[in-house]
C-alpha cells in the first residue's frame, strides 16, 4: 500500500469537504453546542438561588457531561464518509477514482483519513473549549478538574476508537447504495450504541469509571478490527463501477 498516493484520495476529499456548507456547518455549531450547553447548565443552577450544583455532584455530572463527545465523535463522521462514496458515484466524480490504478486498501484509507481529520479536530477543540469553561466555573468548589485520567481515556482511546467506529460503518453503508441520504442515515445509527451506554449510566446499571471506560475502549478496538476487514472485502471497485453506470444510463429513462 502506497501512503502516497492514500494521502492524495485524502486531499481531494478534503477539498470537496470545503464545498459542501452542510458538513462544514455540522463540523462546527454541533461541537460548539456541546462546549457551551454544559457550562450553561452550570451557570443556570447557580443563578436559581440554590446555590448551585453541590460540590460533591459536579464531579460525577463532569464526567457524564463529557461522554457527549464520545456520541459527538460517533456521529460527526458519518456526513462526510457517507458522502465520500455515494455522494461522489451520483456527481459523476467517482468512476475516475475507480479507474485509476489506486488499490482499493489505498482509496479506503484515504477516504476513512479525510473523514476522520476534520471531526477529530473539531471534537478536540470543542472539548478544549469545554475543559477551560468549566474550570472556571466549579473552580471555586473543587479546583482544577480538568484534565484528567478520565477525560484522557475519553480523548486518546474512545473517541478516536468510536469515530473509525462511525466511518468504518458509514463507508461500508456509502458503497452499498446508490444515495446520499440513504447512506447518512445509514451511518449515523453509529450514534445510538452510545446514546445507550449513556442512558444506562444515568439509571445506574453502569457506571461511566476509568475501568469501564477501557473496557468499552477494548470492545470498540475488537470491532474496529471486525469491521475493518468486513470493509476491505466487501470493498469492490468494480461492482461500484458497474452499479455507477448502470445508474447513469437508467436515470435518464426513469426521467
Amino acid at each position: 500500500m502506497n501512503l502516497g498516493t492514500a494521502w492524495i484520495v485524502v486531499s481531494k476529499d478534503l477539498k470537496s469537504i470545503r464545498k459542501k456548507k452542510s458538513i462544514l456547518y455540522g463540523l462546527i455549531l454541533f461541537p460548539l453546542l456541546l462546549a457551551f450547553l454544559f457550562p450553561a447548565v452550570v451557570v443556570l443552577e447557580a443563578r436559581n438561588g440554590s446555590g448551585g450544583i453541590p460540590a460533591e455532584v459536579l464531579p460525577g455530572l463532569l464526567d457524564a457531561f463529557s461522554f457527549f463527545f464520545v456520541i459527538a465523535a460517533a456521529t460527526l463522521p458519518t456526513a462526510i464518509a457517507s458522502y465520500s462514496i455515494v455522494g461522489e458515484k451520483v456527481e459523476k466524480s467517482l468512476e475516475p477514482l475507480l479507474a485509476t490504478p489506486t488499490t482499493d486498501g489505498e482509496i479506503l484509507l484515504g477516504k476513512s483519513i479525510a473523514a476522520f481529520l476534520p471531526p477529530i479536530i473539531a471534537t478536540y477543540a470543542s472539548a478544549t473549549l469545554y475543559m477551560a469553561l468549566m474550570d472556571n466555573l466549579v473552580y471555586s468548589k473543587i479546583g482544577l478538574y480538568y484534565p484528567n485520567w478520565h477525560i484522557g481515556i475519553i480523548l486518546f482511546l474512545v473517541i478516536p476508537l468510536a469515530e473509525i467506529l462511525s466511518i468504518e460503518s458509514s463507508v461500508i453503508a456509502s458503497s452499498r447504495v446508490s444515495d446520499v441520504r440513504a447512506a447518512n442515515q445509514l451511518g449515523s445509527l453509529m450514534f445510538i450504541p452510545f446514546m445507550i451506554i449513556y442512558l444506562a449510566s444515568e439509571i445506574g446499571v453502569i457506571t461511566l469509571n476509568d475501568s469501564n471506560l477501557l473496557i468499552i475502549s477494548g470492545v470498540l478496538l475488537l470491532a474496529d478490527v471486525a469491521l475493518f476487514f468486513f470493509s476491505s472485502a466487501t470493498f469492490r471497485r468494480e461492482e461500484i463501477l458497474t452499479k455507477w453506470k448502470s445508474m447513469t444510463v437508467s436515470s435518464p429513462v426513469s426521467s
